[in-house]
């Protein structure tokens, strides 16, 4: 199987600049191949330009710049045209199948935070001290640099990557032929159902409550951000000191969300294939369920609209991305591969309302956001677990009588 790791980075103050320089330069690189490609198209002759002419012309852009782009790995240079490239095969596999399309962007250089490179060995080397007890990991023009290595890596590393993180840098390896780790079996079988008011409900009734990271953290960012909001909008060599501490504490939060997030989505998955073989779970269309609704116009008002909604879809919308429910389904994949257990995707529609008891489907079943109450056999339960049992039961799994 494959698995990442990520370990802080401990550069002294010369790598650091030379980190900086190695993510200046191979932005430079990605926002100047964009331009050849614009040029090209919106030449007469609509010339389309692949990876492979750009990649050609990297020996010729080395040997005429050998200060800047001449420092560095060729293979990263290669993987960060692939990088544009990619984002190019998105963006016309969007417009085929018509869905909107987002045109490759320039990169600004805070914007642009990883380089990446494509195999182990060639322009890097993980571990390049390996008398010393310290871990450290060579990149080609940086020198070795210091890792925190906090957990040991197991596998063969297979590409490595240097990440900017606001002040900090962090190398990320990615690893196949990781061996599992079984977990003893239990013969435990469950359904969950993922919610807002909790986030996630067990089919035996268990209720994980719902940290709201973004909501408690939401005045502290509202304050940082009225605080940018006062300075002009200006280039980043140009900011004054004050300028520069608002735009990083805007962002220090805006990462404090997500590594609390993600730490409850660990938490949480690691919990769940701890105590259960088997685990059904809703295959969520997230991005449907938090589409903005249509807007309804006024047969009666020339130009005018109907209320349609829209503010209070906004507010659950922010809750559905708050409760950060992808990022978690794929920590549970993951986990559940690691640990041998199976994991069961199922269709989500009318889960919470459909009776357990009769199978009577219909909207009035659930009168609230917690009630449920069947119109036909008058069965009672809680919404979520009613939910949890349908997840279950679609999936073929038998449960002991909960209900």
């Amino acid at each position: 199987m494959h698995r990442a790791y990520k370990f802080l980075l401990r550069p002294t103050v010369r790598q650091s600049r030379a980190l900086g320089e190695m993510l200046r330069d191979h932005c430079s690189l990605y926002n100047g191949a964009l331009q050849e490609r614009r040029d090209a198209y919106r030449h007469v002759s609509k010339t389309n330009i692949k990876y492979g002419s750009q990649s050609a012309q990297l020996k010729e852009i080395r040997a005429f710049d050998p200060e800047r782009q001449g420092r560095w790995s060729f293979s990263s240079q290669q993987a960060t045209l692939r990088r544009l490239d990619k984002a190019f095969a998105a963006f016309f596999r969007r417009v085929k199948s018509g869905d909107t399309p987002g045109y490759p962007r320039f990169r600004g250089v805070n914007w642009f935070d990883t380089v990446e490179f494509p195999k182990d060995g060639d322009g890097c080397r993980w571990d390049s001290t390996p008398h010393d007890p310290v871990t450290r990991v060579r990149l080609q023009g940086v020198g070795h640099v210091r890792v925190h290595q906090h957990r040991p890596v197991k596998g063969r590393v297979k590409t490595v990557s240097v990440k900017r993180e606001g002040r900090q840098w962090y190398v990320i390896l990615a690893c196949d032929e990781v061996p599992a780790e079984p977990l003893p079996v239990t013969g435990a079988v469950t359904g969950i159902d993922m919610g807002v008011a909790h986030f996630l409900t067990t089919s035996e009734g268990e209720h994980i409550a719902n940290p709201r990271h973004g909501k408690r953290n939401a005045v502290a960012l509202a304050d940082a951000q009225r605080a940018l909001k006062e300075f002009p909008r200006r280039r980043r060599d140009n900011r004054s000191a004050r300028h520069r501490r608002a735009v990083e504490k805007v962002a220090a939060l805006h990462r404090k969300v997500k590594r609390q997030r993600t730490d409850h989505a660990h938490k949480t998955a690691l919990a769940l294939v701890r105590d259960y073989d088997t685990i059904a779970h809703e295959q969520l269309r997230i991005v449907n369920m938090v589409r903005a609704p249509r807007p309804k116009p006024d047969p009666e008002v020339l130009g005018g609209f109907l209320p349609n909604g829209a503010a209070a879809k906004a507010g659950l919308n922010k809750s559905i991305h708050d409760a950060g429910w992808g990022v978690f389904l794929g920590i549970l994949a993951h986990k559940a591969e690691s640990a041998g257990r199976v994991l069961i995707p199922v269709d989500p529609r009318n889960t919470s309302r459909t009776c357990p008891q009769c199978g009577h489907v219909s909207g009035e079943n659930r009168t609230t956001q917690e009630k449920f109450e069947c119109t036909r056999c008058g069965h009672t339960a809680n919404a979520d677990q009613v939910g949890a049992l349908n997840v279950a039961i679609r999936a073929g799994l038998v449960l002991p009588d909960v209900a």
